[in-house]
């Protein structure tokens, strides 16, 4: 396992941490949060031209055909520079198409996609608040050749500027809550379907849709009848390495923010970076950042090779989620008062972090999975 960056890996990081810092700075990121909309459709039209939106979508469908592990660099400075808008639920949305979808639901959809026409979101959580198949009411029942789907979902993100939501449902009760649920890919626009922005900490435009006898083709199930749980696993699961990735990138700017703050600010007549207490407060967070790196980059590894990474995947979001939380908190007590202001940058990443916590699965669920893996449960 190598996890130094190749040439490839190098380009795609300066090009997207220049990119970033010229086109997203943080008075754009303070006025996006604050829109109705949450992101810039000029911005997001500029990533499709680089490529972003398509570059794990293979070269047949009008993508990039870049690795996995490719995709972890690019998230990373995505989180260290704080992008709001759908970049990454449209990228893990496009997870189950490419893992479960017909060879024409691909054609139909990953080039547009790629493109930036699209915007795609994934409408699992609902009033459970559970990331497992138990917590799915939502029905889709047949209606001739086609389905109709009822019910409400809950932190949907993006939902309120999506084309489309992979929504998750139950078509049948069967002998256990993983048996019967299918997947659909859902026109957000269709007869039926109203969304509301939910708010939120980060500001981060989780929305509550609701279903209404909304009509579905059939040939927009992905996978097959009653089986979709598994897709919806394999998607936690790569979506939860992709949100460590983000975190990890914030992980870095704060950590960076605060070394370089603590040379500047004076106190009793020194920098107080000279204070050794907070030295090796400092030196922690370095640390912490580092492992959180580790971890990241080895399950993005594995599943760049096709190999199983359920448990390093667990692994990485139950730790990155605590890393997260612990640099930033810190990192905003070693500014000061100043920290606690919304002017200043470090908040923004200290709310970043409350609300990567909860995406694709929070700490104790991924300490369960991890415990699973290792025979405890």
């Amino acid at each position: 396992m190598d996890l130094t960056f190749n040439e490839t890996q190098e380009i795609l990081r300066k090009m997207a941490r220049d990119f970033l810092i010229t086109e997203c700075p943080k008075s754009l990121v303070r006025e996006l949060e604050d829109s109705e909309k949450g992101y810039s459709p000029e911005l997001w039209k500029k990533m499709a031209e680089l490529g972003w939106m398509g570059l794990i979508i293979p070269e047949e469908y009008d993508g990039m055909g870049y690795t996995f592990q490719d995709l972890t660099v690019l998230l990373e400075e995505t989180g260290r520079n704080i992008l709001p808008g759908p970049l990454v639920c449209t990228i893990t949305s496009t997870f189950p198409i490419l893992d479960a979808g017909t060879e024409n639901q691909k054609k139909e959809f990953l080039p547009k996609v790629a493109s930036g026409e699209l915007i795609l979101t994934t409408a699992l959580l609902e009033a459970e608040g559970t990331f497992s198949a138990s917590g799915i009411a939502v029905k889709a029942t047949p209606k001739g050749e086609d389905f109709v789907i009822n019910g409400t979902k809950l932190f949907v993100e993006m939902a309120h500027a999506a084309d489309y939501i992979i929504c998750v449902t139950r078509t049948k009760d069967g002998a256990s809550p993983e048996d019967g649920i299918t997947l659909f890919i859902v026109d957000a626009k269709a007869s039926g379907i109203s969304c509301e922005v939910i708010p939120t900490i980060a500001a981060d435009k989780l929305c509550e849709v609701q279903f209404k006898n909304v009509l579905v083709p059939k040939k927009n199930m992905l996978g097959e009848l009653d089986k979709g749980w598994p897709i919806i696993e394999k998607m936690l699961e790569k979506g939860a390495i992709a949100k460590c990735a983000e975190s990890l990138g914030g992980m870095q700017a704060a950590v960076e923010m605060t070394i370089a703050y603590s040379k500047d600010r004076v106190q009793y007549g020194r920098p107080i970076g000279a204070f050794q207490a907070l030295q090796h407060m400092m030196a922690d967070l370095w640390t912490t950042m580092t492992t959180s790196r580790y971890l990241v980059y080895e399950a993005a590894w594995i599943e760049s090779e096709g190999l199983p990474c359920a448990k390093e995947a667990s692994m990485a979001k139950a730790y990155v989620n605590d890393a997260y939380k612990y640099v930033t908190r810190w990192s905003i007590r070693l500014h000061g008062g100043i920290g606690t202001s919304r002017d200043h940058d470090i908040s923004l990443y200290y709310l970043r972090a409350k609300a990567a916590d909860t995406a694709f699965g929070n700490t104790d669920l991924h300490r369960e999975l991890v415990a699973q893996k290792i025979g405890l449960i």
